[in-house]
């Protein structure tokens, strides 16, 4: 008996079988498992295109990371000044974000951990401000402006709890010290702009260190009593106390003692 090879259709028409039937023969597809296929890559001197490179790849994946990560900050930020540190469990956090808690332990080792970022995210927003103003041509005063504004716009976002409330909690000596030092870097900076608004004359002689306190206290007292959705927006209570600090409570020019 013989037996027949079967041809390969090298096309996609449809062919008519001893049963009356058609059918059209299914072409291999160029990409598999259902992925969009590969855009063409530039082509090389030799004419073949160049190896992808596994560092896009990868930065792409960090990136993804850090943005979830901040999510998961954020919102522990937000449930810390809500409920409380200790009435406020990783679970919680993790049903804020519709995610597992799991999910949540890939971010951060603990709670005391994610309470520490918390107040590091709050902190960088002010270090942040003074790497701002550290090469501006303008006088120390107007640097300081622009420093405690950005102070009291954290201290009335969802990082100002933390920041006040944050050595209230019961965290390791490590954890305290490094609060502390932190802490002791946004006074010291307050303090060296006050000393130099003094030697540039945009500030009258004082104390830089009370001067600092005061400023600071003031400050810091935002995020007992601010909440969302008040009449006045973090940015216009920042405006309103540098008028403060600024002007203090002397009359102007014009108007009765």
């Amino acid at each position: 008996m013989t037996t027949r090879r079967a041809r390969v259709p090298t096309s996609g028409k449809a062919r008519t079988r001893t049963d009356g039937k058609a059918v059209r023969e299914a072409r291999q597809p160029a990409h598999l498992d259902g992925d969009a296929p590969a855009a063409p890559r530039p082509a090389g001197a030799n004419g073949h295109a160049p190896p992808p490179s596994p560092w896009r790849a990868s930065r792409e994946r960090q990136h993804d990371r850090e943005v979830k990560r901040e999510a998961v900050i954020r919102a522990a930020a937000h449930a810390f000044n809500l409920k409380g540190y200790h009435n406020t469990s990783l679970d919680d956090i993790a049903a804020a974000l519709e995610v597992t808690k799991p999910t949540v332990y890939y971010y951060v080792t603990n709670k005391e951990q994610l309470l520490f970022e918390c107040f590091v995210a709050g902190v960088e927003r002010i270090r942040e401000a003074f790497r701002e103003v550290r090469d501006q041509d303008i006088p120390a005063r107007d640097r300081l402006h622009a420093v405690l504004r950005h102070y009291a716009r954290t201290m009335a976002s969802e990082f100002g709890w933390v920041m006040v409330r944050v050595e209230e909690q019961d965290l390791s000596a490590d954890m305290s010290s490094h609060i502390k030092a932190i802490k002791s870097e946004i006074d010291q900076g307050i303090r060296r702009l006050i000393r130099e608004g003094i030697q540039d004359g945009s500030i009258q002689q004082c104390d830089p260190k009370m001067t600092a306190f005061a400023l600071a206290g003031s400050l810091n007292w935002i995020a007992h009593w601010y909440r969302e959705n008040r009449s006045m927006t973090g940015a216009e209570i920042a405006d309103a106390f540098i008028t403060v600090f600024d002007t203090g409570l002397q009359p102007r020019r014009g108007t009765r003692s």
